[in-house]
């Protein structure tokens, strides 16, 4: 069974930063799909940001564009999802999940077959 070990989040006031981490096991890390979907209460899951590990674009959706970065430490075999800006609409169980090696990457939920267990951020004004 494919585990996806995540890390950080936690609580922070509107305009401040938090980093998340992934830790996608081989041969998923270097082939997959990867992507941060979040959830607030009432309100169905949506992607924010992904990256395709086999050539490492990545791509965010406009609600984080510009404050969201995911950069990568390849002997770490570990992905970390870095929020600026934050604001309290962000608040969020952010989960990290991943694709099958060499398959497609968007943000349809079916494309990715691995979820973390998900992680708390909240911003408060």
């Amino acid at each position: 069974q494919v585990h996806l070990a995540e890390s950080g989040g936690g609580s922070v006031q509107a305009g401040g930063s938090l980093r998340l981490s992934c830790i996608p096991p081989e041969p998923i890390y270097s082939g997959s799909c990867i992507g941060w979907f979040r959830q607030a209460p009432g309100k169905e899951r949506e992607g924010v940001a992904r990256i395709y590990m086999i050539h490492g674009f990545t791509y965010y959706a406009d609600s984080v564009k510009g404050r969201f970065t995911i950069s990568q430490d390849n002997s770490k075999n570990t992905l970390y999802p870095q929020m600026d800006s934050l604001k309290p609409e962000d608040t969020a169980m952010y989960y990290c999940a991943a694709g099958s090696p060499g398959g497609v990457c968007t943000f349809d939920r079916d494309v990715y077959e691995y979820w973390g267990r998900g992680i708390q951020v909240t911003v408060s004004s």
